[in-house]
């Protein structure tokens, strides 16, 4: 385990058990923003490509298919317990494998590849400056880099609201210092264009994506809220009485999202694009 990585042992521990635990659903969830990724990378029959984050794998084998049989996909995770499902799932795709890395510090071939994406990967980088100049060196001249991550959380309804009324009951957690690793580390655009610049990408552009995501039912969306999200430490931590009243007050606000009982909630992503020279 790389030095100072508390998200590397986060993900291989609990936080990767329970996104396994719920990864159909999750998957389900962002299944739309993922069609429009991959859409945007556009990779090409042929190509290399280096899928950042890769969880289980659905991107990456998207992107296998993509590339078709003269192309090739690695698909890199700090999570060995995620990465478990995804060569499970995968093996038989002969175009694709998955290997155990620490973006900022794994020996990838350099040169090697025409695009590198990332799926809500890049935003738990614990070394973002070391982690996208690495990545800068294993892709070739000319390479693009196209990856979406999570605004802000004010504009995520979908993960802020339901913490919000936990919170009307429960204390909630210290604010992370700005650039601490977590799901909203690169919510601000200018903080993108200087680690990417700095790495030595050019052409960096951001665009927002708008988009309501499917949580799912009620009760499935409930149990994913207290078990991974902003509420869910303190939860651990309350007392039955502050549990149940924090939990009330989540489903309150799932209920009055939910249509024909399936709860819908904004999402917003930034689309990032970049060239290496």
């Amino acid at each position: 385990m790389s030095k100072n990585n508390d998200q590397e042992e986060f993900w291989n521990a609990d936080g990767g058990k329970r996104w396994v635990e719920d990864i159909d659903r999750l998957e389900a969830m962002l299944s739309g923003l993922r069609d429009k990724l991959i859409a945007y990378v556009a990779a090409k029959e042929g190509e290399s490509a280096l899928d950042v984050g890769c969880g289980g794998g659905i991107t990456s084998a998207a992107i296998a298919a993509a590339v078709g049989t003269q192309g090739s996909v690695l698909g890199v995770d700090i999570s060995e317990v995620i990465l478990n499902v995804a060569r499970t799932r995968y093996a038989k795709v002969a175009n694709l494998r998955f290997a155990t890395a620490d973006a900022a510090q794994f020996p990838f071939e350099a040169n090697q590849y025409d695009v590198i994406t990332s799926r809500f990967g890049v935003m738990f980088f614990p070394e973002p400056d070391a982690a996208f100049s690495n990545l800068l060196r294993a892709a070739k001249s000319g390479a693009r880099m196209v990856f979406i991550c999570w605004r802000a959380l004010a504009e995520n309804p979908w993960m802020g609201a339901p913490a919000a009324a936990a919170f009307t009951i429960l204390t909630p957690p210290e604010k992370p210092a700005p650039g601490t690793p977590g799901p909203f580390s690169l919510a601000d655009p200018e903080r993108v264009k200087q680690i990417m610049s700095a790495a030595g990408f050019v052409d960096i552009n951001l665009s927002p994506i708008d988009e309501k995501l499917n949580l799912g039912k009620v009760d499935e969306a409930l149990s994913f809220m207290t078990k991974l999200g902003p509420a869910a430490q303190p939860l651990r931590e309350a007392t039955d009485d502050q549990r149940r009243l924090a939990i009330a007050a989540m489903r309150a606000v799932l209920e009055s999202n939910s249509t024909d009982g399936v709860v819908w909630m904004p999402g917003a992503v930034w689309l990032v694009e970049a060239i290496v020279p």
